[in-house]
């Protein structure tokens, strides 16, 4: 009788959810607002855009200012986390992106939302180092690898089906519903993590928190942001274009002395002796340039310039996530066998390749020809980050001490979005120089009114979007709009070619600077 109450107590606690059970779900749920919002966003930007009359020059600031506040801040965020509580500063920055994708949900203007996701982008800092954070704070040696490893797979799963859910809201007129699916995440997030989840801290961290790094480091990315994406309007002679990018300039400058001179660096500079360490970074500076300014392009492409409905749009990235999801294992296994450095000389020249494919495609005749025309250089592109991502992450932890692990991976993530940041500045204002180039050379023949051009020209910020004209005759009208679609597809191709040079850039880094015989680095 005893021991049938024993087993039944047993199979009682096997069954109820524990502590480390919580701590999975609450940081899963977290990190999926996180990946929901950024991989949605791309399929929802035409809705969006059309419905808040967003300029082309808004649109890269609604992607690039949260690529901002997460690059300068995630650094500092976990020295936070570890100092003050890792439960505390994650709930903190669940907080602020709650109420961030309020505001973006429920946001009249394009300015609203842009300052909304600067506080996203606040939250994301103190949410995305934190998720690993707690999950390594909670679960033993032996358990952990299984954690991190479910972890993995969820927020691959939801990044998969995140352009797909964004693409169908957007079809039905809900695209804030992208930003307001946040609420319910978070705020269960929010209830478990305040009952179930015990608090967790470094108790050998530094008091000391490197805020003026941090601070220097995002005047430098804002001053940059804003001089390269304010450069085709206001032109290079404008003072508060040439300012901002020479204020960047010098921001980050001081940036790097305060670094080599601080006694507790977010960045600690000492770590690229290393040239393997180096070497990789710079991959990553180059390699994730290219892979997010590509995402953006391709569905403002896909939708502006062939046609597709924003839901098919969602579909139509797809392969390029089934295939890194299901090959970075197998990738992650070939590196830990054979070393990283070929892995990484091959899988960024085929991203290389991906993007040479679809720079090929032109105006197409909308979602029949997907399979002919984008699926080869999506496939390709997925299978070059598939080859590339798991090999990334072994050489740059295995050739720093165990002890700076955790440092080591958080500074290839800040470089990781510092590449976003300054990509999407830099391309987007060549993509708007060059838009405006091509529609100005496909309707030179066109014979237009002095209203319709200026109306044209006016239009040139816009992206790819339908641009209002007074006054034409129905089939010079077609002809404009054919136009527009054309010379959409010609900036397309410009950025394509630049990401490829940028991912075969990349292989040239690994080529030169990964030493395959260099295990771990003499760092003090």
């Amino acid at each position: 009788m005893t021991t049938t109450g024993i087993k039944q107590e047993n199979i009682k606690n096997d069954v109820l959810p524990t502590v480390e059970h919580w701590v999975l779900f609450s940081t899963i749920l977290a990190s999926s607002m996180a990946f929901i919002d950024a991989s949605a966003l791309n399929v929802t930007l035409p809705a969006l855009q059309k419905d808040l009359q967003a300029g082309g020059v808004q649109l890269l600031w609604i992607v690039n200012i949260y690529l901002l506040m997460l690059a300068a801040l995630i650094l500092v965020s976990g020295s936070l986390g570890d100092q003050l509580g890792r439960k505390k500063v994650f709930m903190t920055g669940i907080s602020l992106f709650i109420v961030a994708s309020l505001l973006c949900g429920l946001t009249p203007s394009t300015d609203l939302l842009i300052w909304a996701r600067a506080v996203q982008g606040i939250g994301g800092a103190m949410m995305i180092p934190g998720s690993l954070a707690i999950i390594t704070a909670t679960f033993n040696s032996e358990e952990r690898g299984r954690a991190i490893g479910t972890w993995s797979a969820a927020t691959t799963i939801v990044t998969i089906a995140g352009p797909v859910l964004g693409g169908c809201l957007s079809d039905i007129g809900l695209w804030r519903g992208v930003f307001l699916i946040n609420l319910p995440l978070g705020l269960t997030t929010l209830l478990v993590l305040h009952f179930k989840v015990p608090e967790s801290r470094n108790e050998t961290a530094s008091a000391q928190i490197d805020y003026p790094g941090a601070i220097l480091m995002m005047l430098g990315l804002a001053g940059l942001t804003y001089g390269f994406i304010s450069l085709p309007d206001l032109g290079l002679s404008d003072p508060r274009t040439y300012g901002a990018l020479l204020g960047g300039i010098i921001a980050l400058v001081f940036c790097g002395v305060v670094e080599a001179r601080s006694s507790h660096p977010m960045l600690p500079l000492y770590l690229f002796q290393s040239r393997t360490f180096s070497g990789t970074n710079l991959l990553t500076l180059f390699l994730y340039g290219a892979f997010n300014v590509g995402p953006f392009f391709l569905c403002l492409n896909l939708v502006d310039a062939q046609g597709y409905r924003q839901s098919i749009a969602g579909f139509a990235d797809m392969p390029f996530a089934l295939v890194l999801a299901g090959l970075s294992p197998w990738t992650g296994a070939l590196a830990d066998r054979y070393g990283p450095r070929l892995l990484l000389i091959v899988g960024p020249s085929l991203v290389g390749l991906g993007f040479l494919l679809l720079a090929l495609v032109g105006l197409t005749h909308g979602p029949a020809d997907y399979w002919t025309t984008f699926f080869p250089g999506i496939l390709v592109f997925g299978l070059g980050m598939a080859v590339t991502v798991a090999p990334l992450t072994t050489a740059v932890m295995g050739v720093v001490p165990t002890r700076y692990a955790g440092t080591a991976s958080g500074i290839n993530n800040a470089v990781a979005r510092t590449a976003g940041v300054l990509a999407i500045a830099i391309i987007g204002s060549v993509a708007l120089y060059a838009f405006a180039g091509a529609l100005t050379a496909h309707t030179a023949d066109f014979n237009l009114s002095n209203e319709a051009q200026s109306a044209l020209q006016a239009g040139a910020s816009q992206f790819g979007q339908a641009i209002p004209l007074p006054e034409l005759a129905p089939e010079k009208l077609n002809a404009v709009e054919t136009a527009v679609k054309l010379a959409f597809v010609d900036t397309f191709r410009v950025v394509m070619l630049i990401c490829a040079g940028l991912s075969w850039l990349s292989a040239t880094m690994a080529a030169l600077l990964v030493d395959h015989e260099e295990t771990v680095a003499n760092v003090i």
